[in-house]
C-alpha cells in the first residue's frame, strides 16, 4: 500500500469503515492511518499477578484462565456479565455491561488469556471493568469493544509493545475500537511501501534521526521502548520542522515582498502629546515597545506586529502613541475592539487623553443611529476623521477610509481570520498592523508561533499597582464570603460576582448567571444594596446602561458572565467572586482578576502552566478557541526540539532562501502557499 492510496482498499476497511474513518478522524488515505499515532503502548512482556495489585486505576497486564461466568439482567435486552479471572496468586472478577452476548460465547474456561485494563475495588474485591483480552494460545483471540472472534494470523502483534488509539463511540459502533484500529495499522505497515524521505540529509544526521519510513513503522510497533522514544523524537522534529517553516517563509517573504508605508516624521502631534498628556511616565518597557514599532513604521516594510502586554501594563497608551505617529505622517488609524463596551470605553479615553489636539475622533459601533452612522462614513472618507475606534462595524464594505495608514486590533485572538483581513484590504499599499492582547502568550509560544510576526512584550507594570490576593472557598464558606463583601461595600467599594453560564445548563453542574442574581439579591436586598447583571445577551444599550451605572458607583453589585474579562476598567470595584472558576482557564482566571486589580502578577508564568494544561489547540485554521494544531510534538514539553527546529529553519533560509538545494522543501512550499496563515492578515 501507499501513503495516497485511498483506505477503502487497506484490508479490513472497506467503503462503510472508510466513511466513518473520513468522518470522525479525517483519516482517508493510508498515510492519514500511517499519521494516526497511538497514544500509548501497553507492554505485554510486564505482566503483574492479583496478589501483587496495589494501586486503583494502574494500567495492568495479567495472565490467567476463566471460571465461574454468571450473566444478570439490568433492563430490557441489557445484562451483567461477570466472570472470575485467576492467575494462581488470587483472584478477580471480571465485569461487562456491554457485548455480554459475545464475551459469553467465546471466552471457555481453561484457556489462557491475557487481560488489560485499570483494576479497581469494589466490595472489598479487585475487578476489571471491560479489559481487553487476548488469548495466549489457541485458536482466537478475544476483542473486547465488540467480543468478536479475531483470526489469529493477526496475533502476535510484532512486538510485545501493543498500540493503544483513540477512537469515538460511532468507531466503536462500526468495529472500529483500538484493537481494530491497531489490525488495520499492522495490516497497513506489513504492506507498506513508498515512504520519501521529507527532511535534509545533513539534519537527519546533526541529530541522528531515524528515517521517517522506521519512525512511522516504529511508532506504532516498536521492538524496545528505546526505539519507540527514537520515532516520537524523529516525529516530533519533523512536525516542528515544518511548522517553523511555513511560518519563517512566510515572514520572509513579508520582508521581501511587502511594501510598506514610510512613516519618518514625529512630528507636533506625538510631541506634544509626550510632553503635555501623558498622565505617568513611560516604564522603560512602554519606551522600548515603542522604539520597536517606529523602527517599523519608517522602513519602508509593512510592520505585523504583536504586542502583548499583562493586564494594567500600558497597552492602550502605547497603542495611542503610534496612532499618533500615522497621524503625524498624514494617515488616518483605526482601532478595532471585540465589544461595544469596551470599544466606547477606548473612545472616550482617548478623547479624554487627546482634549486640545485638535483631532477628529469617531465611536463607530452597531448601535449608533442610522442617520449619525452615514455622516460618521462620510468623515472617515473625506479625511476629516483621523482616528476611528469601533467594532466590526469598522470591517463593513460601505466604510471607506481616505488614507487609512495604521490598524490596531484590541484582543486579537476575539476575531476570527476573514474578519482582521477585511481590514487589511481597505488600502493600497495595505496599512501598518499592530494586534494587542492581554492574554498572555507563553514566550516560547510566542517566538513559535508567530513567525510571520514581530512580536513586542510590555513586561513591566508602572510603579505603585497593588498585588491582588487571591483565596479558594468553598460552599459551606459563602456566609463567610459575603459578609465580607458587605464589609467592602460599607467601605465604598464595589464587587464583581462572575458566572460561566448565563441559564442552568442539562450538561454542566454550574451556577448558573440567572439563580446566581437572584440568591446575590436574597443576601443583599434592597434598597440598601443595588445588584445588576451583565451579559453578552443584552442589547448594547442595556450593556451600556449597566456599565454606566457600575461606574458612576450607583450599582453595588455585579453580577455578569466573562464578558467583563477583556477591557472593563472600574478601578473603584476591588473584589471579585469567581463562580465554579475550575471551568475557567489560568489566563482567563488572571484576566478576569485583572478586573478588580488593575495590577498583577506575572501573567506569562499564568499561561505556561495554563497551556500545560489545557493544551494549545489549533492555530493555523479559522478556529478560535486555540493556537496549534500538533499530532505528537508539545511546544512546551519539547521546548528543546521547538528551539532546534526553530534555528535548523532559520539557518537553511538564511543560507539559501530560495531552498534551491532543497527540491523537497520547494515542493512543501508550493503544496503550503494557499494556507490562510494568521500571520499574513494578521
Amino acid at each position: 500500500m501507499l501513503p495516497n492510496d485511498d483506505i477503502a482498499y487497506l484490508k479490513g476497511v472497506g467503503p462503510s469503515r472508510a466513511k466513518v474513518l473520513a468522518a470522525e478522524l479525517g483519516i482517508r488515505t493510508c498515510g492519514d492511518l500511517l499519521e494516526y499515532f497511538p497514544f500509548r503502548h501497553i507492554d505485554r512482556s510486564q505482566q503483574s499477578t492479583i496478589a501483587s495489585l496495589r494501586d486503583e486505576n494502574q494500567y495492568v497486564v495479567l495472565r490467567g484462565t476463566v471460571s465461574n461466568m454468571q450473566a444478570v439482567s439490568t433492563g430490557r435486552y441489557r445484562e451483567r456479565l461477570t466472570v472470575d479471572f485467576n492467575d494462581g496468586t488470587g483472584t478477580m472478577q471480571l465485569v461487562w455491561f456491554q457485548g455480554t452476548k459475545w464475551v459469553r460465547e467465546k471466552l471457555k474456561p481453561g484457556v489462557k488469556y491475557l487481560i488489560m485494563g485499570k483494576p479497581t475495588v469494589f466490595n472489598g474485591q479487585w475487578q476489571m471493568t471491560h479489559p481487553e483480552l487476548e488469548v495466549c494460545s489457541g485458536e482466537c483471540v478475544v476483542d473486547s469493544t465488540r467480543g468478536q472472534a479475531l483470526p489469529t494470523t493477526h496475533y502476535p502483534l510484532p512486538t510485545n509493545f501493543l498500540p493503544v488509539y483513540s477512537t469515538t463511540e460511532k468507531m466503536k459502533q462500526h468495529g472500529l475500537g483500538t484493537r481494530a484500529m491497531a489490525r488495520l495499522t499492522e495490516t497497513l505497515v506489513a504492506s507498506l511501501g513508498g515512504i520519501d524521505e521529507t527532511l535534509p540529509k545533513e539534519i537527519i544526521e546533526r541529530y541522528r534521526l531515524l528515517g521517517r519510513r522506521e519512525a512511522l513503522i516504529a511508532i506504532h510497533y516498536p521492538d524496545s521502548m528505546q526505539q519507540l522514544d527514537a520515532a516520537r523524537t524523529r516525529l516530533k522534529f519533523e512536525e516542528l520542522f515544518f511548522m517553523q517553516l511555513d511560518y519563517q517563509w512566510a515572514h520572509s517573504e513579508r520582508q521581501q515582498h511587502s511594501a510598506g508605508r514610510v512613516f519618518a516624521t514625529v512630528g507636533e502631534y506625538f510631541n506634544r502629546f509626550y510632553s503635555e498628556k501623558i498622565p505617568f511616565p513611560l516604564t522603560g518597557a512602554q519606551k522600548r515597545v515603542i522604539k520597536e514599532i517606529r523602527e517599523d513604521m519608517r522602513s519602508g516594510r509593512q510592520m505585523n506586529r504583536l504586542l502583548q502586554g499583562d493586564v494594567g501594563s500600558g497597552k492602550t497608551l502605547v497603542a495611542l502613541m503610534c496612532i499618533l505617529l500615522a497621524i503625524d505622517n498624514g494617515s488616518q488609524a483605526c482601532l478595532m475592539a471585540p465589544t461595544e463596551i469596551l470599544a466606547t470605553q477606548h473612545y472616550y479615553t482617548f478623547r479624554s487623553m487627546l482634549e486640545g489636539l485638535d483631532l477628529g475622533v469617531e465611536l463607530l459601533i452597531g448601535s449608533v443611529r442610522t442617520a449619525d452612522k452615514r455622516k460618521i462614513k462620510q468623515r472617515i472618507a473625506s479625511g476629516e476623521t483621523q482616528i476611528v475606534i469601533g467594532t466590526h462595524a469598522l470591517i463593513e464594505d460601505d466604510v471607506h477610509f481616505r488614507d487609512l495608514g495604521l490598524v490596531v486590533i484590541d484582543e486579537q485572538h476575539r476575531f476570527g481570520v476573514e474578519q482582521r483581513s477585511k481590514l487589511w484590504a481597505k488600502a493600497t499599499p495595505p496599512p501598518h498592523v499592530l494586534v494587542m492582547t492581554a492574554t498572555p502568550i507563553p514566550r516560547t509560544l510566542a517566538m513559535t508561533v508567530y513567525g510571520d510576526l514581530d512580536c513586542s512584550v510590555i513586561d513591566e507594570l508602572p510603579p505603585g499597582r497593588q498585588p491582588v490576593r487571591t483565596y479558594h472557598r468553598t460552599e459551606p464558606n459563602r456566609p463567610k464570603v459575603f459578609a465580607f463583601l458587605k464589609q467592602q461595600i460599607d467601605a465604598g467599594r464595589q464587587v464583581y460576582v462572575v458566572y460561566p453560564l448565563i441559564h442552568e445548563s442539562d450538561k454542566l453542574d454550574l451556577k448558573d448567571l440567572i439563580d446566581g442574581l437572584e440568591m446575590v439579591q436574597s443576601y443583599f436586598p434592597r434598597p440598601q444594596y443595588h445588584v445588576s447583571m451583565l451579559h453578552g445577551g443584552l442589547t448594547a444599550d442595556e450593556k451600556a446602561f449597566e456599565m454606566d451605572r457600575f461606574k458612576r458607583g450607583l450599582t453595588h453589585i455585579m453580577v455578569a458572565t466573562t464578558v467583563i474579562e477583556v477591557g472593563v476598567d472600574v478601578p473603584n470595584a476591588t473584589v471579585m467572586v469567581i463562580e465554579n472558576a475550575e471551568h475557567f482557564g489560568l489566563s482567563q482566571l488572571h484576566q478576569l482578576r485583572g478586573r478588580v486589580g488593575r495590577g498583577t502578577t506575572d501573567g506569562f508564568q499564568i499561561a505556561e502552566a495554563d497551556l500545560r494544561l489545557r493544551g494549545p489547540g489549533d492555530m493555523q485554521g479559522l478556529q478560535q478557541s486555540g493556537m496549534l494544531d500538533l499530532k505528537i510534538a508539545s511546544i512546551v514539553d519539547d521546548e528543546p526540539l521547538v528551539a532546534a527546529a526553530r534555528n535548523e529553519v532559520r539557518d537553511l533560509l538564511g543560507t539559501d532562501p530560495t531552498l534551491a538545494a532543497y527540491p523537497m522543501l520547494q515542493d512543501y512550499i508550493r503544496h503550503s502557499k494557499n494556507k490562510m496563515l494568521w500571520g499574513k492578515i494578521s
